[in-house]
């Protein structure tokens, strides 16, 4: 691409220009929106735009001179193709939490300088990291820049997508006593009132639903929560009649989306505020009156929410057989098709989905599917497109991520298919990440322990050989809500107490392995925290262990037999005996025959 004529670097230039006319050195455009939310609406997509880099997680500086995204590893190999062309730099750091652009700051500017950027779409932690770093350095911060206003023209508006109530059976526990259970949770601290900004925590504590977000069930809202009742605040025609008659019932007010700051603003003096902040951001915070006190902690719906109920659990299970069904049924097509008709990545996304979209409950794809042959899998969060996508023919490996959000679940599965004829490195790579699979899935732990301190145990088969992956094991996983999901995450984080194990939490688990270029390997299930019995009977406390909630058979045909322990093989074996089990009741003709291979028993 000629870097003169890269729409980007167009846009970039403006962008400088923009800075000039303002004074800044320097404007920071995070992947954020003014909930803080991972998948962004439309509106607030600015760091795509500007600089063409489509990951769902990354940073973009622009200054006088030049630009860069910060991205971490599972991005590299992406980055590196979007943003060829545009003159934008790209800066590799380890994970996607890290601060490298505050660095890269200090680094470029001089003392003096101002760096600009939207205070309404940065998280109040981050702030004060960069705010105070930045000082330090004799550098000030503009948190009023909204640099996207003065560049971009056809910016899109707000989503106006209608909201819509998650009723029971699928919603076993009422919004009255969700809000109940919350209200207790802040009083208990010592405050009045409760501020609460991220979409898929009010989604779950109103029992609503939304489509502001492509692929998370949500709905652009902020809640502000009393003695008495709560207020959401939510834009105007999104809400109908017959639904704002229930909210009222159960003491919720409704009000303008952009009256949320006002609100705060309007606090009494004697007003003491909960709020989590990693969960608000500076703009929004920045309204609270100086005399109202602020308790800073978790939002408690942060943890409830993580927690899924027995009655939860069931319809987590039936979301996973009709997901299973679906991909049981896909397959079949799959294989029996393989050779004898034109088959590419884009055409797996669309058979896929439609599998999929017939299971009852379904409402739609949990993320874009990532369907990588070969190279294209070596992408963690590579997507085929119309303009770029491989044909499936010859020989490689096939990796397959996708997932569904059903009513009483939400859905994420990875596993890689040979194609055609596969090497031994191939089944190498293959054997030790599902070593890494089975290593962690037949963990048991103590209850409370830290979920970072999980994650060593699916890489150390990849270790020994001294092999490594660049993403985390393991995210939450919503309720009919966002397919990542916190408190827990089993990665390389520091450790925090809110991530403790609790029994009903459920957590993906997907080691992986990438070379660049050539091919990738990811197999992932999702399991749910749930009490183990121990031989010591509760002498050493209370342990967990997980159960696979995923169902689909594992390739066997890709498996290096000289890698795998007995207990190993063994383990596999009993899982497709429950694939089998749970799935053929649902499935019959070329899928049920697909299904019956891919689980017998290994020789």
């Amino acid at each position: 691409m000629d870097t003169r004529t890269s729409p980007f670097r167009l846009r970039i230039e403006h962008a400088q220009q923009a800075l000039n006319q303002r004074g800044l050195a320097a404007v920071l455009v995070p992947s954020s929106d003014p909930h803080l939310s991972e998948y962004l609406p439309e509106r607030w997509q600015g760091r795509q735009w500007l600089s063409g880099f489509t990951g769902s997680m990354g940073t973009l500086v622009v200054a006088r001179d030049t630009a860069a995204v910060f991205a971490d590893s599972r991005y590299w190999t992406q980055a590196e193709h979007e943003l060829a062309g545009s003159g934008i730099e790209l800066v590799k750091i380890p994970t996607g939490t890290a601060t490298h652009h505050v660095d890269w700051l200090v680094e470029h500017l001089k003392a003096g300088e101002t760096v600009g950027v939207d205070g309404d779409v940065l998280g109040l932690a981050a702030a004060q990291h960069l705010r105070t770093s930045l000082e330090r350095a004799g550098i000030r911060l503009d948190t009023a820049v909204d640099l996207l206003a003065d560049v971009w023209p056809e910016r899109p508006a707000l989503p106006a997508a209608p909201v819509y109530e998650h009723r029971a059976p699928q919603a076993p526990l009422s919004r009255a006593a969700k809000l109940a259970q919350v209200r207790e949770s802040f009083l208990r601290q010592g405050a009045t009132h409760h501020f609460v900004s991220t979409v898929d925590d009010i989604a779950w504590l109103f029992n609503l639903r939304g489509s502001d977000v492509n692929f998370n069930p949500v709905f652009l809202a902020h809640a502000l929560l009393d003695v008495h009742g709560s207020t959401l605040f939510v834009g105007d025609g999104k809400v109908g009649a017959d639904l704002r008659a229930l909210l009222a019932a159960d003491g919720v007010r409704l009000a303008p989306y952009a009256q949320a700051a006002a609100a705060l603003a309007a606090l009494p003096a004697d007003a003491v505020l909960a709020i989590d902040p990693r969960r608000v951001t500076l703009g929004l915070r920045q309204n609270v009156p100086a005399g109202v006190k602020v308790v800073e902690a978790i939002n408690p719906s942060t943890l409830f929410k993580s927690r899924k109920s027995a009655a939860e659990a069931t319809h987590v299970r039936e979301a996973m057989v009709q997901d299973g069904a679906a991909m049981c049924e896909f397959y079949a097509w799959f294989e029996s098709a393989l050779g004898k008709e034109p088959i590419t990545e884009m055409t797996i996304d669309e058979k896929l989905s439609a599998a999929r979209a017939k299971r009852p409950g379904f409402v739609g794809l949990s993320f874009n599917t990532i369907a990588g042959f070969n190279a294209n899998g070596a992408m963690p969060h590579y997507h085929a497109t119309s303009e770029s996508h491989a044909a499936i023919e010859g020989d490689g490996l096939l990796l397959i991520d996708s997932g569904g959000q059903y009513l009483g679940g939400t859905t994420d599965i990875t596993r890689v298919w040979p194609i055609g004829k596969i090497t031994a490195a191939h089944r190498r790579d293959y054997t030790l990440v599902l070593k890494g699979t089975i290593a962690l899935s037949r963990t048991r732990f103590p209850r409370g322990t830290l979920s970072p301190m999980l994650d060593a145990i699916a890489r150390v088969p990849l270790w020994e050989h001294g092999l490594d992956y660049g993403h985390g094991t393991g995210h939450g996983v919503g309720y009919f809500l966002n397919v990542h999901e916190g408190p827990q995450s089993i990665s390389k984080v520091i450790p925090e107490p809110q991530m403790a194990m609790e029994p009903g939490m459920i957590t993906s688990i997907e080691p992986g392995l990438y070379r660049a270029d050539q091919w990738g390997v990811r197999i992932e299930n999702l399991v749910m925290n749930v009490t183990a019995a121990t031989p010591e009977d509760g002498a050493f406390g209370d342990f967990l262990e997980f159960e696979t909630l995923t169902l689909c058979p594992i390739d066997t045909r890709g498996i290096e037999r000289s890698l795998l322990r007995d207990d190993e093989f063994a383990w596999l074996d009993r899982y497709h005996a429950v694939v089998r089990e749970r799935l053929a009741p649902l499935v019959s003709g070329d899928a049920l025959a697909w299904l019956i291979e891919r689980t017998e028993p290994l020789p």
